[in-house]
């Protein structure tokens, strides 16, 4: 029996599948998510691409082409995709996620490595 995709929806929902792209998406946790257990191994073991094919997956959600394993759109993308797509932009100029991390806290500990060195006596 042939069915219109276009009017079903997934059981997995859109918002969850953002927020585990964008902080978890170098680890394929999306993907899993989604039940694509294929790309998601591949995603873990390239690190998301080296975070390009993270960020890409990321744009795919907001965009609303994001697919479960089915082939059926993510429910509650009309309802949510605004909120997210703010939320986005507000995360990528802040730099929140696995990436911003990291750089915050290598940034924290070489300032807080910078003082203690500056205060060290000279040595003779």
């Amino acid at each position: 029996m042939a069915y219109d995709t276009h009017t079903r929806e997934s059981t997995k929902s859109f918002v969850v599948t953002w927020v585990l792209a964008w902080f978890l998406g170098w680890l394929g946790i999306d993907r899993f998510y989604l039940g694509k257990i294929g790309t998601g191994i591949l995603k873990l073991i390239t690190l998301g691409g080296l975070g390009i094919w993270s960020l890409i997956d990321v744009i795919i959600y907001l965009a609303g082409a994001g697919r479960d394993k089915a082939g059926l759109p993510l429910a509650g993308y009309l309802k949510n995709r605004k909120v997210c797509i703010i939320l986005s932009i507000v995360f990528f100029i802040l730099g929140i996620g696995t990436s911003g991390c990291q750089a915050m806290s290598i940034g924290g500990s070489q300032a807080d490595a910078a003082p203690a060195s500056a205060s060290a006596p000279a040595q003779l």
